[in-house]
């Protein structure tokens, strides 16, 4: 195995987690606040798409799936405290953004040299990312943060745990 089979199966295994927190959960749930303060799962989703594709677009410029226009606009630190169900997009909607995105990203990390992963990270994401390897384990890890915020709001549902 090499490094980029390594990040492929990390971003494979967050896919399959985030799958099974996401699975039974309804459009209403997804904007259920854990606590006062918090970001709901909408919001969160929004932000994993938007975050997937400026750091991926960053890598490797022109090569990730449009957005739909105004999506990242939508998806803001101003817009984290909005609970109008106008103003998100349904699961399916995430789903398939999700999807796409991640197509993209194992697009780019396929066809990504791998001399080039030790490079320094694009500028602008350098002090979060020093190499361009870190941007692509992001990847899978990303999701990961947010899945352990979900599984507090899961349990306010009243879902058992799931893992």
């Amino acid at each position: 195995m090499n490094t980029k089979d390594a990040i492929r199966r990390s971003i494979e295994s967050s896919d399959k987690i985030v799958g099974a927190y996401l699975g039974d959960l309804t459009d209403a749930e997804l904007l259920v606040r854990p606590l006062p303060g918090t970001n709901h799962i909408a919001w969160q989703l929004g932000h994993l798409i938007v975050s997937e594709n400026r750091l991926m677009e960053a890598v490797v410029p022109g090569t990730m799936p449009k957005l739909p226009a105004g999506f990242a606009e939508k998806y803001t630190k101003d817009t984290a405290g909005s609970d109008d169900p106008k103003a998100f997009h349904s699961k399916d909607e995430y789903l398939r953004l999700m999807k796409e995105q991640r197509a993209g990203t194992l697009g780019i990390l396929q066809g990504f040299p791998d001399a080039d992963l030790e490079k320094p990270a694009p500028e602008q994401f350098r002090s979060f990312f020093p190499q361009v390897v870190d941007m692509f384990l992001l990847m899978g890890g990303h999701p990961m943060m947010h899945c352990g915020q979900w599984a507090v709001t899961r349990r306010k549902l009243g879902r058992k745990p799931l893992f």
